[in-house]
């Protein structure tokens, strides 16, 4: 029976416009993008940046930026950090927009000797808590406790060691990706490899562009669907990337050669069709050139009540290796970035689940998360070379999205488990307690 949601788990922030993508900006800053669109609605279209941290007993998240974006929804998007700068590259209609955003830390000319502004949360017993200076400085005190330091010896020291920090978000290239004809263009999905070297971007007219990063100039165009791709994903060694769309096609790409590698097959059940909904790359123990493809599929005009499928490849063969059905239509999908966990969101009741990758074991069942389907998911990292995770006693966490405006955690509380030593040792132990027991009854 996997655990349901801890009290402490739930509500970061509310937003107010949908939402439709997430991803970590930094080791602890979450990027959420949507909106309401160009039609004259009142609702914003933008981003929203979010510093996330942990005080001992539960994750609480804070706004740091806000930028809005004029009449352009963000549909989608992929970030790439550097170091110095990172690129926040987002799907806007036919075109995909690269922006700047350059962190910095905050000075008192920016009013860092100001209350910064909060986001407001449901606390553990239904209040709303806000997070102030001061209370930004007492994160920072258990973050020095979790990692072993010696914490400040005052509230002053606290707000002295405590540095926040700041984003500035500039825009930069723009190119158009999308050039269906018979209606309007779109952009669906857009993906940056791991290597830093190559973006692609894929759409209603169903071609897999390849382009060059950070330059964005067109490097290949691959007629690879004959409808609309949803989903896109490097592999970990940006050797190849997978594409998926209404076609009901799941296919792998060689990028050194440009032609297709070997598509996606299954024995559906009962012979009805299956649409693939969304691809992730996963590695095996974090090594880029060993890694696994997790998929989601529904069935497609099935009437009555929905089974999806989260389901495990096998890359060298492009066979399925492990599948698990799911009593709904399923919406998003995420891998850990060691490889180890994968969550998926539903498209009706709003749920999220998550599951150990190499078994596909459900661990964690978080039943109307949202009170619409989840539109992105994204797991806390902890191999982020940007800066050391977030210190926390969970053993996992992901965070959600949806159309209804919320951004919320879902955290896997530590499996306690027994050494195998200590297991030896106690079996060893009862071999002997009975040994000895025989022995006194003459057995």
């Amino acid at each position: 029976m996997a655990p349901t949601r801890r009290p402490s788990d739930g509500l970061l922030a509310r937003v107010n416009f949908p939402l439709y993508a997430v991803d970590m900006l930094t080791s602890r800053h979450i990027l959420v993008a949507g909106g309401g669109g160009s039609s004259k609605t009142g609702v914003a279209n933008g981003f929203e940046i979010y510093e996330l941290y942990h005080n001992g007993s539960h994750f609480c998240a804070e706004e740091v930026l806000r930028h809005e974006t004029g009449a352009n929804v963000v549909m989608n998007f992929a970030v790439r950090n550097n170091g110095r700068r990172g690129y926040l590259c987002a799907g806007q209609e036919a075109h995909c927009q690269m922006y700047y955003v350059q962190p910095r830390i905050e000075t008192e000319e920016d009013g860092g000797d100001k209350k910064p502004n909060p986001v407001e949360r449901p606390h553990e017993n239904g209040n709303v808590r806000q997070r102030g200076g001061a209370a930004a400085a007492a994160h920072s005190g258990v973050e020095f406790i979790a990692n072993g330091h010696k914490p400040p010896t005052s509230v002053d020291d606290l707000l002295k060691q405590f540095q926040r920090l700041r984003f500035d978000i500039q825009a930069a290239d723009v190119v158009q990706t999308d050039f269906l004809k018979s209606s309007e263009p779109l952009q669906r999905v857009v993906r940056i490899s791991g290597n830093g070297r190559l973006m692609a971007t894929g759409g209603t007219d169903g071609k897999l562009r390849i382009w060059s990063f950070p330059q964005m100039t067109l490097g290949a165009e691959l007629p690879a669907h004959s409808k609309e791709i949803d989903d896109l994903d490097f592999s970990p060694d940006s050797k190849y990337i997978a594409s998926i769309s209404k076609d009901s096609q799941g296919l792998v790409w060689d990028l050194s050669t440009g032609k297709l590698h070997h598509k996606l097959q299954w024995q559906t059940p009962e012979g009805s069709k299956y649409l693939f909904k969304r691809c992730r790359y996963g590695t095996v123990e974090a090594h880029k050139d060993n890694y696994r493809l997790f998929t989601i599929a529904n069935p497609l005009g099935k009437v009555g009540k929905q089974r999806g499928y989260l389901q495990h490849w096998d890359c060298a063969s492009g066979k399925l290796r492990h599948a698990v059905a799911i009593d709904e239509s399923l919406s998003s999908l995420a891998v850990r970035d060691d490889g180890r966990f994968v969550a998926v969101g539903t498209m009706f009741s709003g749920s999220v689940s998550m599951y150990i990758a190499f078994t596909l074991q459900r661990v964690l069942h978080i039943p109307h998360a949202h009170s619409m389907f989840v539109t992105g998911l994204q797991f806390l990292p902890i191999t982020n070379e940007e800066g050391p995770p977030i210190s926390s006693d969970t053993e996992a966490a992901v965070l959600s999205i949806s159309v209804d405006n919320k951004v919320c955690i879902h955290s896997l509380a530590q499996r306690r488990t027994i050494p195998a030593w200590m297991a030896v040792a106690f079996i060893i132990v009862m071999i002997f307690a009975v040994f000895v027991l025989c022995s006194y009854i003459g057995i």
